[in-house]
């Protein structure tokens, strides 16, 4: 067994922070999410309405109606908001595929506290956009800035891993991934809810936007109250393991960019049909944003047991083929659900995969990389996952768009069964996992 001279009490303290901090985060993120369809239809109907006739919104809508008659079948204009979302979507991903190397690699030089506490201003500006966005220009503004500005996710791995020997690291991801669990349960039903408090008559979303500034402005001040640099704390473990002749990971088991490319496929295809959900639900059962956050925090639920209960207990490379088998069941079920209870069987299979694949591949991708580079690898890691969930949405709810539901689905599911074959075929246990697994 390695000896650990990190503190056991300093790391259970640090934990606390970054579980609190990105509970936080994440409950206002997902605020929006069962919000977008009637929340874009909201700036459709006022915008198109008005007399002014040059907006964003009109633009855009120009530009979708010139799409849709490159085609020889004719599209509703009811699905005019699916494709809306998904381009929303995809702006959002693309904002945070060019920032999180950048910021990876700037808290490898400067701290991860610092480049954090940076990363919070900008989502407290982001947020501050979305309470005034009265019009489609201001929101799409607020998305933008999001984009850029949001790294806590990744930095929140990063530190999570500087204080982690390797017995610990999965274990630890999966602490990482159950906020996302949580957050799912609770944040979605909690935007619907306060949505249907209406303060401000220009913007009927402000009072779900106002408190998703609350908790996030509180996440701000107690980072910077609580927060300790990490950055080097993980050198001093290796030499705590070295001294027992624990292997250290100098060789890789997995490429950086087989586990990026890995990345990059799943969320492609998982994304998109994520993505899809709300709208697809609103379609199919007509489906108001509180019935869709009830089945958001639904998946969240079942997730976070599983994150809590399983995953933590499991090997990496068995967390991601787990996921994937899930999902692509998921897809084939999806594209052919007539009923509320086989949607429900559906957003079970996809809880199991919410609680897994990430974390696993985050969990795969920290064991190859150094205390050194941790940061930028683990950032180029999410931004090719942030590129997949950039194309995801548009090119999904494109296609859902075009050759309907059923198509969408059987595309989506073939597409997964192509990432089972690169998860069970191309990728490989690390031995420190291995090794983490036999400890006690």
């Amino acid at each position: 067994m390695s000896t650990v001279t990190l503190d056991p009490a300093r790391r259970k303290q640090i934990l606390r922070v970054l579980f609190i901090s990105l509970l936080l985060d994440l409950i206002s993120f997902t605020f929006i999410l069962p919000l977008f369809p009637k929340l874009l239809e909201f700036y459709r109907n006022s915008e198109v309405s008005s007399a002014e006739s040059n907006t964003l919104l009109k633009q855009v809508l120009q530009g979708l109606n010139t799409y849709k008659h490159a085609f020889a079948r004719p599209i509703s204009d009811r699905y005019d908001i699916v494709l809306l979302g998904g381009a929303m979507g995809s702006l959002f991903s693309l904002c945070q595929a060019v920032a999180s190397p950048i910021i990876g690699r700037l808290s490898d030089r400067y701290g991860r506290r610092t480049a954090l506490l940076w990363s919070m201003a900008g989502n407290i500006a982001s947020v501050a956009l979305w309470v005034a966005a009265v019009d489609f220009r201001t929101f799409a503004a607020s998305r933008i800035v999001g984009g850029l500005s949001e790294g806590n996710v990744q930095l929140a791995t990063a530190m999570a891993a500087d204080i982690s020997t390797d017995q610990q690291r999965g274990s630890t991801m999966a602490l990482v991934g159950a906020c996302f669990s949580i957050a799912f349960t609770f944040g979605p039903a909690l935007g619907a809810a306060l949505a249907n408090f209406s303060t401000v008559a220009a913007n009927p979303f402000a009072t779900a936007a106002g408190f998703s500034l609350f908790l996030i402005v509180t996440e701000t001040i107690y980072l910077y109250v609580s927060l300790p640099e990490t950055l080097g704390i993980s050198s001093t473990i290796k030499k705590g393991e070295a001294k027992e002749g624990q292997q250290s990971p100098g060789t890789r088991t997995n490429s950086h960019l087989i586990l990026n490319f890995t990345h990059f496929v799943f969320i492609l295809f998982f994304s998109g049909m994520e993505y899809s959900l709300p709208f697809m639900t609103y379609d199919l059962f007509s489906y108001s944003s509180a019935q869709s956050g009830r089945m958001l925090g639904f998946m969240g639920l079942i997730a976070s047991m599983l994150q809590g209960g399983v995953t933590r207990r499991m090997h990496p490379l068995r967390v991601v083929q787990t996921g994937v088998l899930a999902c692509a069941a998921s897809f084939f079920l999806l594209g052919r659900v007539e009923t509320e209870r086989g949607l429900y069987i559906a957003a079970t299979l996809l809880a199991v995969t919410t609680a897994t694949v990430v974390t696993g591949l985050n969990s795969l991708s920290s064991f190859e990389a150094t205390e050194v580079e941790r940061g930028g690898k683990l950032g180029n890691h999410r931004s090719w996952g942030q590129i997949g969930r950039a194309l995801g949405p548009l090119l999904f709810c494109t296609l859902y768009w075009w050759a309907g539901r059923d198509t969408a689905y059987m595309v989506g599911g073939l597409g997964m069964l192509g990432v089972c074959g690169i998860v069970f075929g191309g990728l490989r246990a690390p031995p420190q996992s291995l090794i983490a697994k036999k400890a006690p």
